[in-house]
């Protein structure tokens, strides 16, 4: 028999099950095997109001309604797995969940004694080969080291892929592309213009790319040079918005002027209110933080759109206690806003104004900047503020989406982060919840999307960002 044609069978890693709690029903039709020893250690785990603690709760919530629901009590047989169908939207009849109700025997190397947990499950997972030599027994893990020692010991391994966003992170989305270089000689004969609001609109038959989204920047180099935003796109027409050039000195945001290309996309976006999302990724340098603050401020001191900026950012580690450090929330939460602060610092030092009207000014802002804590989010609702999500790539789809739906009515969100910059264990770059959020809301219409190439802090650290 070809192994195409073999019956899997997935043992499931501890970190597989806090990683996702619902990863139980994203296997269709093949089978799972839950060691012991990964159910002691979700035991041990269950405490706690951390991101992984409420995973485990509902890991364990989800297996007691897999034995409730069962027909029969006969576990050794296998607990049906029917609900996949209705979570993955698959036709296919679902595999059957085992849990270890005895004592494998376990023919481990004399080097790797099963006294801890993943040699222990490297062991279950070597008896399972022997015991079912008909199926393709591999083990899911998120743990590089314990797929290293599967490896060496002949275990079929794999990593857990379900929450993926996509195959490679080069795929991603980067809300600006470059126009065709024949663009206006196609388009000349079927293209109509007019000013609206002091801007100029075109509309297009089509669509000026293969792939377009809204509020997708687009620019070409051909003459002058052209920069403009998707307005509104469809199969059959696109209409096109002229990009507002705040290099010029007199379109400063708060003082601060875009220094390139994709900088003055960024303040198109932040600076438009009827975008209601918009996520900028960026390696450090590139003046995401910078934008976005003296845009907030713009939004809320001048124009008076929002009543406040709510700053917040994860705490690594994620989602545990913000420590015992006396003070308020804000005071707390200062160690971790170290880059927002010192951005703020840029943008109230003014040369031309004295010592008195600086610390006003300061005073001033710290009554309309409010500092949150990722830990108390839940529940919260924030109305007409501008919130600002920096370090984003350490959060979780789950967690995104927690923050995301704390924004009512008349709230802007601004999502920063570095693919680059992942600190949460077992998060990549195709997994973090910030990818997962650009990716599924390129196609809205109030949503915007602009990577950041180039950096702009100093020649020395350009130089040591190539060489280093």
């Amino acid at each position: 028999m070809s192994s195409k044609n073999l019956s899997r069978l997935f043992v499931l890693d501890t970190n597989v099950l806090m990683h996702d709690p619902a990863s139980l029903f994203r296997f269709q039709e093949h089978d799972i095997f839950i060691p012991m020893v990964v159910l002691e250690e979700l035991d041990s785990a269950k405490k706690g109001l951390s991101e992984v603690a409420r995973n485990v709760r509902q890991v364990s919530r989800f297996i007691d309604e897999i034995i409730n629901d069962a027909e029969t009590d006969d576990i050794e047989n296998g607990l049906a797995l029917d609900s996949a169908r209705q979570l993955n939207g698959h036709t296919e009849p679902g595999g059957r969940l085992f849990l270890q109700t005895q004592i494998l025997p376990v023919s481990l190397p004399v080097s790797l004694p099963g006294k801890n947990a993943d040699n222990s499950i490297l062991g279950t997972t070597l008896s399972l080969q022997k015991k079912y030599p008909d199926k393709i027994v591999a083990l899911i893990s998120k743990d590089i080291n314990l797929r290293i020692k599967a490896h060496v010991l002949g275990i079929k391994t794999e990593d857990y892929t379900s929450d993926q966003v996509l195959d490679d992170a080069d795929l991603l989305y980067t809300g600006i592309n470059e126009l065709p270089a024949n663009f206006w000689d196609t388009k000349s004969d079927a293209l109509t213009s007019w000013q609206e609001d002091m801007r100029t609109l075109y509309e297009i038959k089509g669509q000026p790319l293969e792939e377009c989204y809204p509020h997708q920047s687009l620019y070409t180099d051909e003459g002058s040079g052209f920069e403009a935003l998707v307005k509104k796109t469809n199969k059959e027409k696109t209409t096109l918005v002229h990009a507002i050039n705040y290099r010029k000195d007199n379109q400063a945001v708060w003082g601060v002027n875009a220094r390139n290309r994709e900088q003055n996309f960024a303040f198109n976006l932040l600076m438009d209110p009827d975008i209601d999302m918009v996520t900028i990724l960026g390696v450090a340098g590139t003046g995401k933080t910078l934008l976005t603050l003296a845009a907030g401020l713009a939004q809320v001191m001048d124009q008076k759109l929002y009543r406040e900026i709510i700053i917040t950012r994860v705490t690594i580690p994620v989602g545990e206690d913000i420590g015992f450090l006396p003070g308020t929330e804000e005071e707390k939460m200062a160690p971790w806003m170290g880059a927002l602060l010192d951005n703020l610092e840029v943008l109230t030092n003014s040369e031309e104004s004295g010592e008195w009207e600086r610390a006003a000014t300061a005073d001033l802002l710290t009554k309309r900047i409010k500092i949150r804590s990722l830990n108390f989010m839940r529940g919260r609702t924030f109305l007409n503020r501008f919130i600002i999500i920096d370090e984003a790539q350490n959060l979780t789809a789950k967690q995104m989406k927690t923050l995301i739906t704390r924004a009512g009515p008349g709230s802007k969100l601004v999502v920063l982060g570095n693919l680059s910059q992942i600190d949460t264990p077992y998060l990549t770059e195709t997994t973090t919840g910030l990818t997962y959020v650009v990716d599924r809301f390129k196609n809205w219409e109030h949503s915007g999307h602009i990577t950041l190439m180039r950096g702009e802090r100093s020649r020395l650290a350009d130089f040591a960002s190539e060489v280093l």
